[in-house]
């Protein structure tokens, strides 16, 4: 076994760690926002969690969306299709601007129902202006992630990779400034983290537009252009597969999220030791969902080429390395789950709380990871819909009412919460994990077309 999969090891992590480090910018974005905004205050720290809860399935609505061009263009660069990737650029461009567009509007209209949430009057207060200035960031975000998402579907992840990384260096220097009036800049509270938000995210935008229109590397595919204006066949073959994709990240963000508004029902120091304790476990997330995403990009590039067999291997390569990763995450956790809340707050209710979650977070991370591998693999195989079916009934069927019921009617406060959320996340893992060991059985291999076959079906 390990022979089989040895060859898709190395490949595999060198397309992951970049994507790794660049997914993790989305939430560094969030962590540096509540390191800084938390030592003014637990109220302040509380404010920002509710809206992060509230503008983030808007968030990964818009990115999965985007990842739609992925395994398109991982297939189209297996088969070496320029006109494909043509106009899969143009594609991805248009319709993950437009998404930006709606989305930011969207969120204009979040904070007049945000008192309907049953969170404490002064957290809403204090939410609402900030999730009218972070949802204008969406638009910028999601530019970015149209350049981003069809560079990485070519396997090219280091790019989007350094933007991140310097993208949230700004972030962070610039969140301090606003915040606490340094360095000349105003004093402007936690609305300062939302504003240093927009402005790194716009920048980020401009760059990695600058580097796919400009870079020599790119030439061969800008070439293949025929048209900026986006042919109406590409825009719905991705919309077909990122509206699955979106949907079924939104599902479970919105199920982590309705777990925090959950939390608030059980106070404000319950509520801000939550937001700590889901904060440490997104940071390990977005560290698999880059092992994920390089599979999508492996799984799709080799199936592109003909040969399921080496996908099905580079697959289950993802998924051995997600199992190593996130087991060693679980136990840093355990180790650290004491130390860790102290970065963000020196309350010690707070303190106390974040601690016990984040023994529950380090018991779900292996479930964790292998969730998002799964649905990396599959996506690489084009199949997105079922995956969402399979969120929606995990998370909001199970889940979030078994978290509700040991919360809440059983009293064990937030642990329950997470103990429901731990069950849910198992369920996806395992049936994700059996559906993409059926989709690539090896006799599957000789009913795969040719790769003839295949560029006329992509055309």
């Amino acid at each position: 076994m390990l022979k089989e999969f040895r060859p898709h090891l190395r490949p595999t992590l060198l397309l992951a760690y970049p994507v790794m480090l660049s997914q993790l910018g989305h939430v560094l974005v969030n962590f540096v926002d509540s390191v800084v905004v938390g030592h003014i205050g637990k109220v302040p720290l509380a404010a920002v969690g509710v809206g992060v809860s509230t503008t983030s399935v808007l968030l990964v609505l818009g990115v999965g969306l985007s990842m739609g061009s992925v395994p398109l263009v991982a297939a189209a660069d297996g088969r070496r299709d320029l006109p494909a990737l043509g106009r899969l650029l143009v594609a991805s461009v248009w319709m993950s601007a437009l998404a930006g567009l709606v989305l930011a509007g969207l969120g204009q209209l979040v904070p007049p129902f945000m008192h309907l949430l049953g969170q404490p009057p002064e957290v809403v207060v204090l939410a609402g202006p900030w999730v009218r200035v972070i949802s204008l960031s969406l638009f910028p975000l999601m530019v970015f992630q149209g350049f981003r998402e069809f560079a990485e579907g070519l396997g090219l992840t280091r790019q989007a990779m350094w933007l991140s990384v310097l993208g949230n260096v700004f972030n962070g220097l610039l969140c301090y400034a606003l915040v606490h009036g340094r360095w000349g800049a105003p004093e402007l509270g936690m609305m300062g983290s939302a504003w240093a938000t927009l402005t790194a995210r716009t920048l980020m935008a401009a760059a990695m537009a600058a580097y796919v229109l400009r870079a020599r590397r790119l030439r061969a595919e800008r070439s293949a252009i025929a048209s900026w204006l986006p042919a109406a066949a590409t825009i719905r073959r991705v919309v077909a597969l990122g509206a699955p994709i979106g949907v079924q990240m939104a599902l479970e963000v919105g199920a982590f999220g309705l777990s925090l508004l959950m939390a608030g029902w059980l106070g404000v120091t319950t509520e801000a030791a939550h937001k700590v304790a889901i904060d440490v476990a997104s940071m390990t997330y977005m560290a698999a969902s880059g092992i994920a995403a390089a599979a999508t990009i492996r799984v799709g590039n080799l199936r592109g080429a003909g040969d399921l067999l080496a996908a099905r291997r580079a697959g289950f390569a993802a998924y051995w390395l997600t199992f190593g990763f996130m087991g060693a995450m679980g136990l840093l956790l355990v180790l650290t789950r004491h130390v860790v809340p102290y970065i963000y707050i020196t309350d010690p209710q707070v303190v106390a709380q974040a601690s016990t979650l984040l023994l529950i977070a380090a018991l779900f991370q292996v479930s964790d990871g292998l969730q998002v591998v799964g649905l990396g693999t599959l996506r690489g195989l084009e199949d997105v819909k079922v995956p969402s079916v399979v969120a929606l009934l995990a998370y909001w069927a199970v889940a979030l009412p078994l978290g509700y019921f040991l919360g809440f009617k059983l009293h064990l406060g937030a642990p329950g919460v997470w103990t429901g959320l731990l069950v849910g996340l198992s369920i996806v893992a395992g049936v994700l994990l059996v559906r993409f060991r059926r989709e690539t059985e090896p006799e599957l291999a000789a009913a795969l077309p040719a790769p003839a076959q295949e560029r006329a079906a992509a055309q």
